[in-house]
Protein backbone atom coordinates (compact mmCIF):
# COMPACT_ATOMS: atom_id res chain seq x y z
CA UNK A 1 0.00 0.00 0.00
CA UNK A 2 2.65 2.66 0.95
CA UNK A 3 4.73 1.72 -2.29
CA UNK A 4 1.35 2.40 -4.40
CA UNK A 5 1.08 5.88 -2.25
CA UNK A 6 4.27 6.48 -3.34
CA UNK A 7 4.12 6.26 -6.98
CA UNK A 8 0.84 7.82 -6.99
CA UNK A 9 2.10 10.80 -5.41
CA UNK A 10 5.53 10.84 -7.84
CA UNK A 11 2.89 10.03 -10.76
CA UNK A 12 1.28 13.23 -9.68
CA UNK A 13 4.36 15.47 -9.54
CA UNK A 14 5.70 14.23 -12.39
CA UNK A 15 2.13 15.19 -14.04
CA UNK A 16 2.78 18.61 -12.04
CA UNK A 17 5.97 18.90 -13.39
CA UNK A 18 5.01 18.41 -17.35
CA UNK A 19 2.37 20.78 -17.29
CA UNK A 20 4.75 23.57 -16.03
CA UNK A 21 5.15 26.34 -18.37
CA UNK A 22 8.04 28.58 -18.58
CA UNK A 23 8.12 31.60 -20.64
CA UNK A 24 11.70 33.81 -21.19
CA UNK A 25 11.28 37.62 -21.20
CA UNK A 26 13.80 39.97 -22.68
CA UNK A 27 13.40 43.33 -21.54
CA UNK A 28 14.83 46.30 -24.03
CA UNK A 29 15.80 48.00 -20.69
CA UNK A 30 14.51 48.10 -16.91
CA UNK A 31 15.19 52.17 -16.27
CA UNK A 32 12.20 53.54 -17.90
CA UNK A 33 8.87 54.16 -16.80
CA UNK A 34 7.00 53.24 -19.06
CA UNK A 35 8.43 49.62 -19.51
CA UNK A 36 8.33 49.06 -15.98
CA UNK A 37 4.25 48.72 -16.21
CA UNK A 38 4.53 46.71 -19.59
CA UNK A 39 6.75 44.47 -17.37
CA UNK A 40 4.74 44.31 -14.31
CA UNK A 41 1.69 43.58 -16.57
CA UNK A 42 3.67 40.75 -17.74
CA UNK A 43 4.72 39.43 -14.04
CA UNK A 44 1.03 39.64 -12.54
CA UNK A 45 -1.23 37.60 -15.22
CA UNK A 46 1.75 35.19 -15.17
CA UNK A 47 1.93 34.97 -11.47
CA UNK A 48 -1.82 35.01 -11.50
CA UNK A 49 -1.82 31.55 -13.40
CA UNK A 50 -1.12 27.94 -12.18
CA UNK A 51 1.72 26.26 -13.05
CA UNK A 52 3.61 29.30 -15.62
CA UNK A 53 6.54 30.83 -14.60
CA UNK A 54 8.66 33.94 -16.34
CA UNK A 55 12.04 34.59 -16.24
CA UNK A 56 12.76 38.28 -16.66
CA UNK A 57 15.85 39.90 -18.52
CA UNK A 58 17.48 43.27 -18.83
CA UNK A 59 19.30 43.64 -22.37
CA UNK A 60 20.40 47.39 -20.91
CA UNK A 61 20.07 48.59 -24.82
CA UNK A 62 22.04 46.02 -25.64
CA UNK A 63 21.41 44.16 -28.98
CA UNK A 64 24.01 41.42 -28.72
CA UNK A 65 22.97 41.01 -25.43
CA UNK A 66 19.41 40.64 -26.23
CA UNK A 67 20.39 38.28 -28.85
CA UNK A 68 22.45 35.89 -26.28
CA UNK A 69 19.20 35.90 -24.22
CA UNK A 70 17.19 34.73 -26.78
CA UNK A 71 19.62 31.83 -27.25
CA UNK A 72 20.50 31.08 -23.40
CA UNK A 73 15.95 30.97 -23.56
CA UNK A 74 16.48 28.57 -26.12
CA UNK A 75 19.54 26.45 -24.59
CA UNK A 76 17.63 26.11 -21.22
CA UNK A 77 14.24 24.35 -22.85
CA UNK A 78 11.43 27.96 -22.20
CA UNK A 79 8.11 26.89 -24.19
CA UNK A 80 8.17 30.82 -25.50
CA UNK A 81 9.79 33.46 -25.39
CA UNK A 82 8.54 37.19 -25.41
CA UNK A 83 10.83 40.28 -26.71
CA UNK A 84 11.13 43.80 -26.30
CA UNK A 85 13.20 44.61 -28.70
CA UNK A 86 16.13 46.95 -28.42
CA UNK A 87 16.19 47.72 -31.87
CA UNK A 88 13.44 47.16 -34.40
CA UNK A 89 15.43 46.62 -37.42
CA UNK A 90 17.87 44.05 -35.64
CA UNK A 91 15.41 41.15 -34.93
CA UNK A 92 16.05 38.65 -37.62
CA UNK A 93 18.55 36.52 -36.10
CA UNK A 94 16.42 36.42 -32.70
CA UNK A 95 13.46 35.52 -35.28
CA UNK A 96 15.94 32.91 -36.89
CA UNK A 97 17.04 31.42 -34.00
CA UNK A 98 13.38 30.54 -32.57
CA UNK A 99 12.15 29.94 -35.04
CA UNK A 100 15.04 26.99 -35.99
CA UNK A 101 14.84 25.68 -32.63
CA UNK A 102 10.72 25.70 -32.87
CA UNK A 103 10.26 27.87 -29.79
CA UNK A 104 7.44 30.06 -29.69
CA UNK A 105 8.02 34.21 -30.01
CA UNK A 106 6.11 37.09 -29.52
CA UNK A 107 7.10 40.46 -29.74
CA UNK A 108 5.85 42.73 -27.44
CA UNK A 109 5.14 47.11 -27.55
CA UNK A 110 7.67 47.48 -30.48
CA UNK A 111 6.85 46.78 -33.77
CA UNK A 112 9.65 44.50 -35.40
CA UNK A 113 10.75 45.09 -38.94
CA UNK A 114 10.59 41.86 -40.16
CA UNK A 115 6.74 41.84 -38.90
CA UNK A 116 5.17 41.01 -41.89
CA UNK A 117 7.18 38.20 -42.69
CA UNK A 118 7.18 36.64 -38.60
CA UNK A 119 6.68 32.46 -38.95
CA UNK A 120 3.94 30.78 -37.83
CA UNK A 121 4.98 30.44 -34.23
CA UNK A 122 5.57 33.81 -34.04
CA UNK A 123 3.02 37.45 -33.21
CA UNK A 124 3.51 40.84 -32.19
CA UNK A 125 1.27 42.44 -29.35
CA UNK A 126 1.49 46.07 -29.15
CA UNK A 127 -0.86 49.15 -29.95
CA UNK A 128 -0.85 50.55 -33.68
CA UNK A 129 1.34 53.92 -33.83
CA UNK A 130 -0.04 55.54 -36.55
CA UNK A 131 -2.86 56.32 -33.76
CA UNK A 132 -0.50 57.55 -30.86
CA UNK A 133 1.30 60.56 -32.66
CA UNK A 134 -1.77 61.36 -34.88
CA UNK A 135 -3.86 61.48 -31.69
CA UNK A 136 -1.47 63.85 -29.70
CA UNK A 137 -0.46 66.28 -32.12
CA UNK A 138 -3.84 66.20 -34.00
CA UNK A 139 -5.06 67.61 -30.32
CA UNK A 140 -1.87 69.96 -30.34
CA UNK A 141 -3.07 71.10 -33.51
CA UNK A 142 -6.49 72.10 -32.22
CA UNK A 143 -5.75 73.57 -29.14
CA UNK A 144 -3.05 76.01 -31.22
CA UNK A 145 -6.47 76.79 -33.66
CA UNK A 146 -8.24 77.40 -30.05
CA UNK A 147 -5.50 80.23 -29.06
CA UNK A 148 -5.64 81.77 -32.07
CA UNK A 149 -2.44 80.63 -34.05
CA UNK A 150 -4.03 79.42 -36.62
CA UNK A 151 -2.01 82.44 -38.76
CA UNK A 152 1.10 80.91 -38.33
CA UNK A 153 2.17 78.63 -35.26
CA UNK A 154 6.45 77.06 -34.62
CA UNK A 155 7.12 74.54 -32.87
CA UNK A 156 9.77 71.40 -31.86
CA UNK A 157 10.12 67.73 -32.03
CA UNK A 158 11.41 65.41 -29.49
CA UNK A 159 12.07 62.18 -30.98
CA UNK A 160 12.83 58.82 -29.47
CA UNK A 161 15.27 56.54 -30.45
CA UNK A 162 15.61 56.31 -34.07
CA UNK A 163 15.86 52.67 -34.15
CA UNK A 164 12.81 52.29 -32.96
CA UNK A 165 10.00 51.71 -34.92
CA UNK A 166 7.33 53.83 -32.62
CA UNK A 167 9.94 56.83 -32.68
CA UNK A 168 10.06 56.81 -36.71
CA UNK A 169 6.27 56.39 -36.56
CA UNK A 170 5.26 58.82 -34.22
CA UNK A 171 7.60 61.20 -35.54
CA UNK A 172 6.03 60.43 -39.15
CA UNK A 173 1.90 61.36 -37.38
CA UNK A 174 3.35 64.74 -36.30
CA UNK A 175 4.77 65.58 -39.82
CA UNK A 176 1.35 63.84 -41.35
CA UNK A 177 -1.11 65.85 -39.09
CA UNK A 178 1.26 69.46 -39.60
CA UNK A 179 0.57 68.96 -43.52
CA UNK A 180 -3.16 68.24 -43.39
CA UNK A 181 -5.11 71.45 -44.73
CA UNK A 182 -6.31 71.74 -40.96
CA UNK A 183 -3.15 72.03 -39.37
CA UNK A 184 -0.78 73.29 -41.91
CA UNK A 185 -0.06 76.38 -39.97
CA UNK A 186 2.58 74.51 -38.13
CA UNK A 187 6.04 74.70 -39.03
CA UNK A 188 8.72 72.63 -37.22
CA UNK A 189 11.70 74.84 -36.39
CA UNK A 190 13.70 71.61 -35.57
CA UNK A 191 13.65 67.90 -34.59
CA UNK A 192 15.88 65.89 -32.80
CA UNK A 193 16.22 62.44 -30.71
CA UNK A 194 16.13 62.65 -26.88
CA UNK A 195 16.38 58.73 -26.76
CA UNK A 196 13.46 58.81 -24.87
CA UNK A 197 15.07 60.32 -22.12
CA UNK A 198 13.67 62.92 -19.47
CA UNK A 199 17.21 64.80 -19.03
CA UNK A 200 18.05 64.85 -22.70
CA UNK A 201 15.08 66.01 -23.33
CA UNK A 202 15.86 68.90 -21.17
CA UNK A 203 18.83 69.87 -22.56
CA UNK A 204 17.78 69.58 -25.99
CA UNK A 205 15.03 72.14 -25.28
CA UNK A 206 17.31 74.23 -23.41
CA UNK A 207 18.88 74.33 -26.76
CA UNK A 208 15.88 75.09 -29.13
CA UNK A 209 15.20 77.47 -26.31
CA UNK A 210 18.41 79.03 -26.36
CA UNK A 211 18.67 79.86 -30.20
CA UNK A 212 15.62 82.84 -29.35
CA UNK A 213 13.34 81.71 -31.89
CA UNK A 214 9.37 82.15 -30.96
CA UNK A 215 7.49 78.75 -30.67
CA UNK A 216 4.13 77.62 -29.47
CA UNK A 217 4.48 73.76 -29.47
CA UNK A 218 6.33 70.49 -28.28
CA UNK A 219 5.59 67.61 -29.82
CA UNK A 220 7.38 64.85 -27.85
CA UNK A 221 7.39 61.40 -29.17
CA UNK A 222 6.69 59.91 -25.32
CA UNK A 223 5.75 61.48 -21.66
CA UNK A 224 9.35 61.40 -20.47
CA UNK A 225 10.59 63.53 -23.26
CA UNK A 226 7.83 65.64 -22.66
CA UNK A 227 8.52 66.06 -18.81
CA UNK A 228 11.88 66.98 -20.12
CA UNK A 229 10.66 69.53 -21.92
CA UNK A 230 8.59 71.24 -19.75
CA UNK A 231 11.08 71.24 -17.38
CA UNK A 232 13.49 73.14 -19.64
CA UNK A 233 10.42 75.64 -20.21
CA UNK A 234 9.81 76.42 -16.89
CA UNK A 235 13.55 77.07 -15.49
CA UNK A 236 13.57 79.51 -18.67
CA UNK A 237 10.52 80.90 -17.55
CA UNK A 238 7.90 80.28 -20.14
CA UNK A 239 4.51 80.05 -19.09
CA UNK A 240 2.79 76.94 -19.91
CA UNK A 241 -0.29 78.73 -20.33
CA UNK A 242 1.28 79.83 -23.77
CA UNK A 243 3.23 76.68 -24.88
CA UNK A 244 1.22 73.51 -25.70
CA UNK A 245 3.38 70.47 -24.95
CA UNK A 246 2.00 66.85 -26.21
CA UNK A 247 3.55 63.44 -25.12
CA UNK A 248 2.77 59.96 -25.65
CA UNK A 249 2.10 56.73 -23.11
CA UNK A 250 -0.35 58.59 -20.14
CA UNK A 251 2.05 57.55 -17.63
CA UNK A 252 1.56 58.64 -14.06
CA UNK A 253 4.20 61.37 -13.79
CA UNK A 254 2.64 62.99 -16.99
CA UNK A 255 -0.69 62.69 -16.34
CA UNK A 256 0.48 64.56 -12.51
CA UNK A 257 2.07 67.17 -15.28
CA UNK A 258 -1.59 67.49 -16.80
CA UNK A 259 -3.18 68.04 -12.94
CA UNK A 260 -0.61 70.54 -12.72
CA UNK A 261 -1.55 72.54 -16.00
CA UNK A 262 2.16 71.58 -17.57
CA UNK A 263 1.37 68.92 -19.75
CA UNK A 264 -1.46 69.97 -22.67
CA UNK A 265 -2.18 65.76 -24.12
CA UNK A 266 -0.90 62.88 -23.91
CA UNK A 267 -1.69 59.34 -25.50
CA UNK A 268 -3.20 56.29 -23.22
CA UNK A 269 -0.66 52.99 -24.62
CA UNK A 270 -1.96 50.15 -22.52
CA UNK A 271 1.11 49.10 -20.90
CA UNK A 272 0.01 46.35 -18.49
CA UNK A 273 -2.73 45.37 -21.37
CA UNK A 274 -0.05 44.82 -23.56
CA UNK A 275 1.85 42.91 -21.05
CA UNK A 276 -0.72 40.48 -20.35
CA UNK A 277 -1.73 39.79 -23.85
CA UNK A 278 1.68 39.51 -24.64
CA UNK A 279 2.01 36.04 -22.32
CA UNK A 280 -1.24 35.10 -23.37
CA UNK A 281 -0.14 34.94 -26.93
CA UNK A 282 3.16 32.79 -25.94
CA UNK A 283 1.35 30.23 -23.73
CA UNK A 284 -1.35 29.76 -26.77
CA UNK A 285 1.27 29.12 -29.33
CA UNK A 286 3.02 27.37 -27.15
CA UNK A 287 -0.06 25.17 -26.41
CA UNK A 288 -0.94 25.04 -30.69
CA UNK A 289 -3.75 27.41 -30.17
CA UNK A 290 -4.05 30.20 -33.12
CA UNK A 291 -3.00 33.65 -32.55
CA UNK A 292 -3.71 36.52 -34.38
CA UNK A 293 0.29 37.34 -35.71
CA UNK A 294 -0.74 41.49 -34.57
CA UNK A 295 -2.71 42.33 -31.97
CA UNK A 296 -3.60 45.41 -31.77
CA UNK A 297 -4.96 47.66 -28.46
CA UNK A 298 -6.25 51.00 -28.87
CA UNK A 299 -4.73 54.09 -27.55
CA UNK A 300 -6.73 56.71 -26.43
CA UNK A 301 -6.53 60.20 -26.04
CA UNK A 302 -6.20 61.97 -22.68
CA UNK A 303 -6.98 65.73 -21.62
CA UNK A 304 -7.89 67.38 -19.00
CA UNK A 305 -11.44 66.25 -19.74
CA UNK A 306 -10.79 62.80 -19.19
CA UNK A 307 -8.15 62.84 -16.94
CA UNK A 308 -9.69 61.19 -14.22
CA UNK A 309 -10.23 57.91 -16.12
CA UNK A 310 -6.86 57.38 -16.39
CA UNK A 311 -5.30 58.04 -12.99
CA UNK A 312 -3.86 55.24 -12.05
CA UNK A 313 -3.77 53.12 -15.40
CA UNK A 314 0.13 53.40 -15.97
Amino acid sequence: MKKTLLAAGLIGLMSTTAMAETIGVSMARFDDNFLTTLRNGMEEYANGLDGVDIQVEDAQDDVAAQLDQINNFIASGVDAIVVNAVDTNAVDAMTKAAEDAGVPLVYVNREPANVDSLPDNQAFVASNEIESGTLAAFEACKMLRAMGLAGGANGYMLMGQLSNQAAVQRSKDVEDVIGMDMCNFITLLDQQTANWSRDEANDLMTNFISAGDEFHVVFANNDEMALGAIQALKAADFSMEDIVVVGVDATQDALQAMQAGDLDATVFQDAAGQGSGSIDAALKLARGEEVDQKVYIPFQLVTVDNLDDFLGKN
